[in-house]
């Protein structure tokens, strides 16, 4: 099985009703609305800008059947379906599959972090993908979150595996996404999770991207990607530099509790993060409000107005 991943993904984030906590649906419709206005390649459901540690199982199905049903034929739509337990993993991926998900996204298992081997993960990701309907995506999570990391050797050894089609990487370095395209097998589609490297990556040969920031500036990102394939670098550099401070900002500072305030000051549904995240506090809010208005974001995305 193949899947083409060129393109800027939205991982989404998971609003929830104010006062019940539940899953707000309707706000989940509202924004994708907003992002699928803009050119983007398609929808994360279940990442970790999406709490999806946080969610429970019904919840996961619930994000994926609606998000599906407001995708177009020409967007893909990936699933977060990564477990503790090599079992729970294929089990989700199944479910998803079965929801219309085109690929999965794959966290590695790292609650027993001194037992994950290489081996133990390229037993655990075999399984996984052999099992799998749809192909697989390795996620190399951000380190400041509970994960591990990859070696270099294991990156090209998934690379090797059938139906592992390529790796979301969120190091945010780009020495280590010149070293992945040079040592993967050829084919595998490398996609960055850092919206402050996506111009610099692309015209090293990453296919894309898929960028918490994009919660924000959907237009800005995917225009990133439309310039450097038109050859436009100039362009996309230019565009670059806008996003990367609202990456760094929000996305690199504050978390998901910042996106989802970066979403409630553009008119989205935002609201507050599942405990035990707490909310942005007061200050934060002002920052990020100070910076989208600095970079003119509201004038740019006209379907959060």
């Amino acid at each position: 099985m193949s899947v083409d991943l060129r393109g800027v993904f939205v991982p989404c984030t998971s609003p929830f009703e104010a006062t019940t906590g539940e899953l707000d649906v309707v706000g989940l419709g509202i924004n994708l609305d907003s992002y699928l206005s803009h050119p983007i390649r398609g929808i994360v459901v279940g990442g970790s800008t999406g709490e999806a540690i946080l969610l429970d199982e019904a919840e996961r199905m619930e994000m994926l059947k609606q998000t599906r049903q407001k995708l177009k034929p020409e967007h893909l739509l990936i699933a977060g379906t990564g477990a503790e337990s090599t079992r729970m993993t294929i089990h989700r991926s199944r479910d998803a599959a079965d929801c219309g998900a085109d690929a999965v996204l794959v966290q590695p298992p790292a609650f027993y972090r001194g037992a994950m081997t290489e081996s133990a993960l390229m037993m655990h990701y075999s399984a996984v993908a052999e099992a799998s309907p749809v192909p697989v995506i390795v996620y190399q999570v951000p380190l400041r979150l509970s994960t591990l990391e990859f070696s270099e050797k294991l990156v090209t050894d998934l690379s090797q595996i059938d139906n592992i089609v390529g790796i979301k990487d969120s190091r945010g370095d780009i020495d280590i996404v010149k070293n992945m395209i040079a040592t993967t097998q050829q084919g595998f589609q490398i996609l960055v999770g850092s919206g402050a490297i996506l111009a610099p990556c692309l015209e090293m040969g990453a296919a894309g991207g898929i960028l918490a920031v994009a919660n924000l500036a959907p237009g800005i990102a995917s225009n990133i990607y439309a310039s450097f394939v038109t050859g436009d670098l100039i362009e996309a550099n230019r565009q670059q530099a806008m996003l990367s401070p609202v990456h760094t900002t929000v996305v690199g500072s504050m978390g998901v509790p910042g996106v989802k305030a970066g979403l409630d000051i553009l008119g989205l549904r935002g609201g507050d993060p599942r405990s035990p995240l707490s909310p942005l506090e007061g200050s934060d809010r002002n920052k990020i409000a100070q910076l989208l208005q600095e970079l003119g974001l509201d004038s740019m995305e006209p379907s959060v107005r």
